[in-house]
């Protein structure tokens, strides 16, 4: 992935290096280690920290919003090193590309914030571990990741920097589903549905997120020429190898469709690819499909 040579978002907020205390006063969990904490995590649409009971209060991307209080350093604008200068540049690359987009739907796109962050933080939608993954939070229109997800990410079998560049822009993802009122919508519904429907739901909303990441990486490469040989096929391969019924394999778990949240492999490929060829919003409504 060309990237070096973009500009940077000054949308950062970094918090690595700072001290996060939170509510319950939960213990940390480290990254290494914790593949099966992510697997049940961020994958299968619950926050590992509320099933640990490590603290109270912990929500899931589309739930209640808690949270514990937090001290912690945080320097905003870009970061100097390297992999904070990579997010910070896909995060740039994200603005310059749905900022148009927005505009010619007569909408304004509001950017959101990208937290970087080490082993534990603090949000609006709760305190959470980097075993959590990397997550959106609607209430605060932020983006929050630990840069150590990427080594878990090969640990997963998806290498490369445009693997990393696919997490981000799923989560962007979310950020423009929130900003064109789907995410509320959705969350409307499940409260009245059963939790098989719900899943359902949950499934085609992820699937979404990959398909407007599929939309920004058309737009962006169309823009900057960022794709070299290759990339295409590591973003493709992310989005495979954290498909739900892959997931539920690795852990040992029986494969229930009925219990996806994210998708299944081919789906998540097939999604991403639809928004990668068509570049196009209306080719991307799971829901329908």
């Amino acid at each position: 992935m060309r990237w070096k040579t973009g500009r940077q978002s000054s949308n950062v907020e970094d918090r690595r290096g700072g001290r996060s205390g939170g509510g319950g006063g939960g213990m940390k969990i480290g990254l290494l280690g914790t593949i099966a904490a992510v697997l049940i995590g961020w994958y299968m649409g619950f926050n590992p920290i509320q099933v640990l009971g490590l603290v109270g209060g912990a929500n899931t991307i589309l739930g209640g919003f808690g949270g514990g209080s937090s001290t912690q350093t945080v320097a905003t604008g870009v970061p100097q090193d390297d992999a904070g200068k990579f997010a910070s540049t896909v995060l740039a690359s994200t603005e310059d590309v749905w900022n148009p987009v927005f505009r010619q739907l007569g909408g304004r796109y509001v950017e959101p914030k990208l937290v970087l962050f080490t082993d534990s933080t603090d949000s609006v939608c709760g305190y959470s571990t980097a075993a959590t993954g990397p997550f959106y939070c609607p209430a605060d229109q932020k983006v929050y990741i630990d840069l150590g997800f990427f080594r878990e990410l090969q640990n997963l079998g998806a290498s490369g920097d445009f693997a990393q560049a696919y997490v981000l822009g799923h989560e962007i993802g979310h950020h423009v589903q929130n900003l064109m009122g789907t995410t509320d919508e959705v969350t409307r519904l499940q409260n009245s549905m059963s939790k098989t429907d719900g899943n359902a739901l949950s499934v085609a909303l992820e699937l979404q997120a990959d398909c407007y990441a599929g939309v920004w990486a058309h737009h962006a490469h169309k823009q900057f020429n960022i794709l070299e040989e290759g990339d295409i096929e590591e973003a493709i391969n992310a989005a495979g190898s954290i498909g739900d019924d892959r997931l539920q394999r690795m852990s040992g778990r029986r494969i229930n469709p009925d219990s996806f949240t994210h998708g299944s492999s081919v789906q998540r490929m097939e999604w991403f690819q639809r928004g990668l060829k068509s570049g196009d919003l209306k080719y991307c409504d799971s829901f329908k499909s």
